[in-house]
Parts: structure tokens; sequence; C-alpha cells
């Protein structure tokens, strides 16, 4: 019997004839099976929990009186509606759990929680819930020790076995041989759907679409099997990664968040402490550094697509990729060619901060409403409380010296009278004083005192705070400084 090559390795859908069993199939097949159990399978796309949980029901418990719905599907959302709403008994599968309304997904998860609560009452409908990142994890801080009564699972890659075992199923289909298994599991790492359409694009290489009657051994070369899948790939993710690399704000040089995910992509795991990986590269360390503590947060959670396939731990400082296809495709892009398409400016001077703020003690509250509006339009600022962390055991002296003289593209500079007569203020001056006639300092005049080294027909920012203080402060500031200093960024 002939098979058309994408039929038997599937990259759409369930495969029909190459699906094999995760690790934790047993596992998830048990709690499934559980009548009271609530079972939550969470992960990225194309991990296979939509495929292992259907063929779990199929080949295990197919007379189980299972209904599979899905958020994707219009049809199904009435019935999700009524499940939601209390009014559907019986046993669902609730895929793409993460596309529902917000309130939607909180009335179900409201359901498993009772049900949880109350194992073993038949009285409340059986709910798998299939969903991608922390659907599981979400759920089980909701309720006091839920967690041991809600099977949260996630789908655990192939080991070498498993993957040869895969594409011993499509050779068998197709006729042929695919040479080097181990080659082809060392480049997917045991993901399912890498894995098929890594065999795929061995198969369409050799210009194989259907089962040949020879049984041939197909070859392939690494870079261009590498090249082949990236390019596939890109219609999957290649907006992601722009809009991820272009941040919160777009600017053309404001590029760290490239930078931390290339850094990312040479890295052998997709989960990374990015303190570490700071301390190690010495070429991204301030791009790092001056996003880690609150931008990247913020930028991941201001752009869904970003969210999706993106994960930071703010406290922790763990960024992960979770989809492992998503990582491959970083891994063996064209990184040039990603930065011209993002719109980034190219062999200009690289700086590590937008801003650097400079300020005596008196002036910390304004400082502080600079730094803060700044960080939230996704600039690259300096305030020193930012950045006490990154600086412990070291001089402040010459870490000072290095982003007044050097690192920032532009120095903020609160001149008053406190600013003239400190000691550290005025040591911040004589560093960036050097870089006035390069228009780089932007003095911000607090009062009318004049400073050596900055003439006063300079033009700066007027600023008398008075008796402003909270949100009053935090208004003016972005009325009268901050719009100014975007202006300014932005004019470059």
């Amino acid at each position: 019997m002939t098979y058309p090559v994408e039929e038997v390795f599937r990259t759409e859908g369930v495969p029909e004839f190459t699906f094999v069993r995760p690790p934790n199939f047993n596992e998830i097949l048990v709690d499934i099976r559980n009548p009271g159990k609530p079972v939550v399978i969470e992960g990225q796309s194309g991990t296979g929990k939509t495929t292992t949980v259907r063929k779990i029901i199929e080949e295990c418990l197919p007379h189980a009186g299972f209904e599979y719905l899905s958020a994707r599907k219009a049809n199904d959302i009435p019935k999700i509606l009524r499940l939601a709403d209390g009014v559907e008994g019986g046993c669902f599968i609730v895929d793409d759990f993460h596309r529902l309304e917000n309130d939607t997904q909180a009335k179900i998860a409201n359901i498993v929680k009772v049900a949880a609560e109350e194992f073993g009452d038949n009285a409340y409908p059986k709910v798998v819930i299939i969903g991608i990142n922390k659907v599981g994890s979400e759920l089980i801080h909701l309720v006091h020790d839920i967690a041991k009564r809600c099977g949260i699972h996630r789908i655990k890659p192939a080991s070498l076995e498993t993957t040869s075992e895969l594409i011993g199923k499509g050779e068998e289909k197709l006729g042929l041989k695919l040479a080097d298994h181990d080659r082809i599991f060392a480049e997917t790492k045991g993901d399912y759907w890498l894995t098929q359409l890594v065999c795929q694009s061995i198969c369409l290489m050799n210009d194989v679409t259907e089962t040949r009657p020879d049984t041939p051994t197909l070859q392939f070369g690494i870079a261009a099997l590498r090249g082949r899948v990236t390019e596939r790939l890109d219609h999957s993710y290649q907006e992601t990664v722009k809009e991820f690399c272009r941040g919160k704000r777009f600017r053309s040089t404001n590029d760290p968040y490239l930078k931390l995910l290339r850094s990312v992509s040479e890295q052998d795991s997709s989960i990374v402490d990015l303190t570490e990986l700071a301390n190690a590269n010495a070429e991204v360390r301030g791009s790092i550094n001056n996003i880690k503590e609150k931008r990247l947060a913020i930028l991941i959670e201001s752009k869904p697509i970003c969210e999706r396939y993106f994960y930071y731990n703010q406290e922790t400082k763990h960024f992960a990729i979770e989809d492992p296809a998503l990582f491959y495709y970083l891994k063996h892009l064209n990184w040039v060619e990603l930065r011209k398409a993002c719109g980034f400016r190219s062999g200009e001077r690289d700086f590590d901060f937008d801003f650097a703020l400079s300020f005596a003690g008196e002036n910390r509250g304004i400082a502080r409403s600079i730094a803060d509006q700044l960080e939230i339009l996704d600039c690259s600022v300096f305030y020193d409380e930012f950045f006490e962390a990154n600086y412990l055991g070291k001089a402040w002296h010459k870490s000072f010296m290095e982003v007044f003289s050097d690192k920032a593209r532009f120095v903020v500079c609160l001149l008053d009278r406190f600013h003239l007569e400190k000691i550290w203020p005025t040591f911040e001056r004589e560093c960036f004083a050097p870089r006035v006639p390069e228009a780089a300092v932007i003095p911000i005049y607090l009062d009318d005192t004049a400073f050596p080294g900055i003439p006063r027909d300079i033009v700066g920012i007027p600023f008398r705070a008075g008796d402003a203080e909270g949100q009053e402060l935090d208004n003016r500031v972005t009325d009268e400084i901050v719009f100014k200093l975007m202006a300014r960024l932005e004019d470059i």
C-alpha cells in the first residue's frame, strides 16, 4: 500500500502511524482512568499533549464516555460554557484551555477545584484540561492541598530508543531507511513534533514524497537539514521572535532583548539563569543586567505572543524557552538577517544604558520617578538602586566612572546646590563633563546654581518640584521631563 509522506511523518494533527508512548504515558493513563480525579496536561504546543490524551482514550479507555471539546472549535464553545456553568455532567476533555475567556477558565477551574476537594464524589464531572504553560501550577496554588488530588502532567521527551521506534514505524510505512537515527535524536532532543518534521524534511530533501518500492537509505547533511527545517519553522516563529527582540517600545537602537535571546540560543539548555549568563558574557552583561530586573517581565506580560513561548521568573532570574522547536529554531537562526528584519541599526556605537541619572540624595524622589517611568517606556536606565546587586563586592567609583563617562547614551543630571556641594555628584560630574560637547549631557535645572564645565546656555529642562509629591510629582515629572527625554532619544 502507498502512503503519502505527510501522513506518515505528520506535523499536523494526531499521527496515525508513528505515535509512540511518552515515558510517562502510564502515569497519565492512570490519572485519566481514575473517575474522581481531575487531570491537567500542560506544556507548549507540539509536545504531544493532545496526541497522548487522544491515544489513551482511543486505545485504553474506548468505552469511558469521554467527550472531546476544543476552544478552537466554535461548535464546541456552547457546551464548554454549559460545563463552566455547572449544568453538564459526564467526562470531558477540554483542549486549548488557555484560549478560553478568563471568566470561563475561572469557572472551569472552580469545578476542578471542587472535584479535587470532594475527591471520589461522582456528582462532579470528570474533566481533563489541556493547555499551554502554567495551567496546572496556577490551579494548585488556589486551593490548599489540591496538588495531590489533581493529576498534573507535562509530556516527557522521548528517549533515543523511543525516537528510533518512531522513526522505524515511519520507515516501515514508507519502505525506506533513514540514515543515522542517533543524529536525528541529537537534533530533536526527543521532541515528538520536531522529530516528525525532521524526518519529513529528510524525505523531501531526497525527493521522497510517498512509499517507495525499492527500500532506499536516505542520507542527509546536517547543515542542509538545519537550513531546511529552520526555513520551514519561519512561519511559526519568526513574528514571535521579532516581537520579543523589538521590545515593548521599539527603537532602532534598543536591542538588549535580541542580545539576550541570541546568548540564550548559544547555551546547551533552554532554561537559563540570567545572572549567571550575564556574569559569564562580558559583551552582553550590560544588556542583560538592565532588563532582567523589571523590563523583561514587563515585555513578556505586555505581549501575549511572547507570553505564550517565553517564561521569566523575576525573583529567581530564570528565563525559559518552553517550546523545544522554538529553541531549535533560535539555535540555527540567521541572526544578522533577523537584526535587519527587526529594523535595528547596525554599525553604531553600543551603549549599555539609554540614560544614566546623576543626582544628589536630596533629589532621590525625583530621580526615582524619572527612572521608574523611563523603565515603563522600555528604556535602559542606570539608577543606582536598580543595580546594587550587580555591583556587590565592586568599587562604586570605578563602576560609576564607566557608566557616566562611556556606557550611557545620555547622562541626565539633576543640577542644584546639593549636586554642587556633595562628593559623589561632584565625582560623577567630573566623569561626564567631557561628554558635554557631544550633546550627551541633559541638565535638569532644579535651581539657578552655576556649574564649572557645564555652560549655562546648554539647553536643559527647568524643573521646580516645590511641594509636589506622590502622584502629583509623578505627573509633573511625566509631562515636564520624561516626555522630553523620550523625544530626545527617539530623535537620534
